[in-house]
């Protein structure tokens, strides 16, 4: 698969996201539902704490992934859904560290919402990733 970037402003670039990924000739696409802060039988973890909450929505996306044969650098875009804007921003270091050791560059949409299926949730990550 070649991957280019179409980034035709520069100022995503501190954030960590790009504007567009040009996909040609992927010969695999995976879709990923919505991954949040929840252990292995669907239980919500960490509420209250959105760094946390973060990390352990990133921890399964990468468990699924995994389970697919991709990895976090296969991942061309993500949407993020949110409760709190703020506290994402608060949170961008465990993203934008994670993403990088992984060569992830996607094109990102951030939505805040006024809830997510559990109460206790703060943050969902949705993934497409292509190899």
């Amino acid at each position: 698969m070649e991957r280019k970037i179409v980034n035709p402003w520069a100022w995503q670039d501190k954030i960590g996201f790009v504007q567009a990924n040009a996909l040609e000739g992927p010969s695999r696409v995976l879709l990923c539902a919505g991954q949040t802060s929840v252990d292995a039988e669907g239980n919500p973890v960490h509420a209250g704490d959105f760094r946390a909450q973060t990390a352990l929505a990133l921890d399964n996306l990468e468990t699924v992934l995994g389970q697919a044969g991709f990895g976090l650098g296969d991942v061309v875009r993500l949407n993020y859904y949110v409760t709190d804007i703020q506290a994402f921003f608060g949170a961008g270091d465990v993203l934008r560290e994670r993403f990088q050791a992984a060569g992830c560059r996607p094109a990102s949409t951030l939505l805040g919402v006024a809830a997510l299926a559990l109460p206790e949730l703060m943050i969902e990550i949705e993934a497409t990733a292509a190899a």
